[in-house]
């Protein structure tokens, strides 16, 4: 009897289990897709400012400032409106870079071929996470170490303009968002310590991103533009 309690115990709390996860997944996976299309706004306001260069200092300054705002207000009502804001900024700051890649013969197209392959990648990824519900937590630490090598190596690339340095720069990044997006959704499905959908969004878009602006980086090289 006490052990057909126990098993029907676990038996509801893996049937909870599902219903969160299964909660966290719709909720991020929405946001991202509104952030996502919020972005593209913010991008073609850019570009049609006529905003030509984003200054580094600036960048930085309002990328993570605001990231940092987004994982002080996460557990709060303020936590969609700094995500916005995050998120619409990140968008901004994109506009001066398709807008130099549209003035390339074939900009359309790069810009194009490299959004197909961010999503491809993304929904390949997330799908290796979900379908196999392998625990990624393993990538943790190399994320971590990744992360730290990566600023050093993107600050050097923009002072020494070295192709060669940027090139690997730019792959670096990919295979660092592909990482962070395996890391993250199995955060997601096997509760391992993501349960806030706000912070769940936000790496996945910064993963998306860097993504995206990486294969754009790379098939602009391997192209000679």
């Amino acid at each position: 009897m006490a052990y057909q309690d126990t098993q029907n115990t676990q038996m509801t709390g893996q049937q909870t289990q599902a219903v969160e996860t299964s909660k966290v997944l719709r909720n991020t996976y929405g946001l991202l897709a509104m952030t996502l299309l919020f972005s593209a706004l913010t991008a073609g306001a850019a570009m049609a400012m006529g905003i030509e260069r984003m200054n580094i200092f600036v960048f930085f300054i309002g990328a993570y400032g605001l990231m940092f705002l987004v994982h002080k207000t996460a557990n709060s009502a303020l936590g969609l409106l700094s995500t916005f804001a995050f998120t619409g900024f990140m968008g901004f700051t994109l506009g001066p870079i398709l807008s130099a890649y549209l003035t390339l013969p074939n900009g359309a197209q790069l810009i194009m071929t490299a959004l197909g392959m961010t999503g491809a990648t993304f929904v390949g990824l997330s799908a290796v996470a979900l379908i196999t519900r392998k625990d990624f937590s393993f990538l943790a630490n190399f994320l971590m170490a990744g992360a730290i090598v990566l600023i050093l190596a993107m600050v050097a690339a923009i002072f020494l303009q070295i192709p060669a340095l940027s090139l690997m720069v730019s792959a670096g990044f990919v295979l660092f968002a592909s990482a962070a997006i395996l890391y993250q959704t199995s955060e997601i499905v096997h509760r391992a310590g993501e349960t806030n959908y706000i912070l769940a969004t936000i790496t996945l878009y910064v993963s998306i991103y860097n993504l995206f602006v990486s294969l754009l980086s790379i098939l602009g090289i391997m192209s000679s533009d």
